[in-house]
C-alpha cells in the first residue's frame, strides 16, 4: 500500500516537476529498496512489509531532526530548511502521529493487557506497542513514558 502511494506521488512530482519532492521520494524508494534487498537471504523475496516500510520511514525523520539540530548549531539554517522539506514531504506517507494523551492511554492499555507491574515487563509493552501502533509514534518518548509507568 505504501509502495502504491509513493508510486503514485512520485508520477504526481514529476508531472509537477517538483524537484525536492521526486529527490526525497526517489530517496525513499532507494532505502526500500536496500532494505528489500538486506530481506532476500532471510527468505523475504517479496520485499518488506508496510509495517518495516513505516519504520523506515519513522527512522528517516529522526535522522533529518537530527542533522536539523546539528545544523541549526553550525548555523547553516539553509540546510536545516532542505532537511525540515524532506520531513514534511516524508510525513505524508507517515499515519497521523498519536497525541501525547492518545499515547499515554495506548500504554495504559498495553500493561493492562500486558499484566506488566514492573520495569522488567517493559520489552512486553513495547512489543505490543509497536506491533499495534507502528509509524504513529515517536517510540523513545514512548519508552520513557514506559519507564515512569512502571516505576523506574
Amino acid at each position: 500500500m505504501i509502495r502504491d502511494d509513493l508510486k503514485k506521488a512520485l508520477v504526481e512530482a514529476l508531472k509537477a516537476k517538483d524537484e525536492t519532492k521526486v529527490a526525497t521520494i526517489r530517496l525513499i524508494n532507494a532505502a526500500i529498496k536496500d532494505k528489500d534487498i538486506e530481506a532476500r537471504p532471510k527468505g523475504n523475496l517479496d520485499g518488506i512489509d508496510d509495517t518495516a516500510i513505516l519504520n523506515l520511514l519513522m527512522s528517516m525523520v529522526k535522522q533529518r531532526n537530527e542533522s536539523i539540530s546539528m545544523y541549526q548549531k553550525g548555523g547553516r539554517s539553509d540546510l536545516a530548511q532542505k532537511e525540515q522539506a524532506e520531513i514534511d514531504i516524508i510525513s505524508l506517507f507517515l499515519p497521523k502521529q498519536m497525541s501525547t494523551e492518545e499515547v499515554s492511554a495506548a500504554i495504559d492499555t498495553l500493561i493492562q493487557e500486558t499484566g506488566a507491574t514492573s520495569i522488567k515487563d517493559m520489552g512486553k509493552v513495547m512489543g505490543a506497542l509497536k506491533a499495534k501502533y507502528a509509524g504513529k509514534m515517536d517510540f523513545a518518548a514512548a519508552s520513557a513514558l514506559i519507564k515512569s509507568k512502571l516505576g523506574a
